[in-house]
């Protein structure tokens, strides 16, 4: 499993039923259960890395981690969370680790610039996008991990608060809080925007 991409391919559409199963066939050592949960759940676990932490080679990464992380703690695993929650929380908590561990980045500005379709916009709403964008990235900067994480699950993810608390290993009480400041800073931030 180390070294080798996860493939993204869109879920089957096994639920969580067939997710029993396979848990309990791979945590039992058997490598193709395990391979079946990994492409199930991997799409999401990726588009949840991919807001939280910015890049996606990063997400990937993480992803990967988080897979082989779960994969050695499989067999601690008592099924009191459904699989999928299992590894959200995996996932989020090791973009946490990973949001707390940065650097202050470099501004966008700094990044080299993206040659965009010569059809597709004129140069003042390729500005104004770019401008939103900074404006968002910055914003986004300016919230703690947790708060970024909630408000990811929340409003992007479209997950529920109960979800949320269990992936991130808090109360539902406290993951409201988190994604009402989440988003009073970002209105307050983005205000321009409106």
């Amino acid at each position: 499993m180390a070294g080798a991409r996860i493939d993204t391919a869109p879920p089957d559409g096994r639920g969580a039923r067939d997710d029993t199963l396979l848990v309990v066939r791979a945590a039992e050592g058997d490598e193709d259960a395990f391979a079946a949960l990994v492409q199930h759940h991997a799409p999401a676990l990726i588009r949840l890395a991919t807001r939280l932490l910015g890049t996606r080679t990063e997400a990937e990464d993480a992803v990967q981690d988080a897979f082989i992380s779960a994969w050695r703690r499989l067999p601690e695993f008592q099924g009191q969370a459904s699989f999928g929650t299992w590894t959200y929380r995996i996932v989020t908590n090791r973009c946490l680790n990973i949001l707390r561990g940065r650097r202050p980045a470099a501004p966008l500005e700094s990044a080299g610039e993206v040659a965009a379709p010569e059809h597709v916009v004129s140069p003042a709403r390729i500005a104004e996008g770019r401008d939103a964008v900074r404006e968002l990235s910055q914003a986004l900067d300016q919230l703690s991990a947790e708060q970024r994480a909630c408000w990811v699950l929340r409003e992007l993810d479209g997950r529920s608060y109960e979800f949320i608390a269990d992936a991130v290993g808090i109360s539902q009480e406290a993951v409201r809080a988190r994604v009402f400041r989440a988003r009073r800073c970002l209105t307050q931030a983005l205000g321009a925007w409106r």
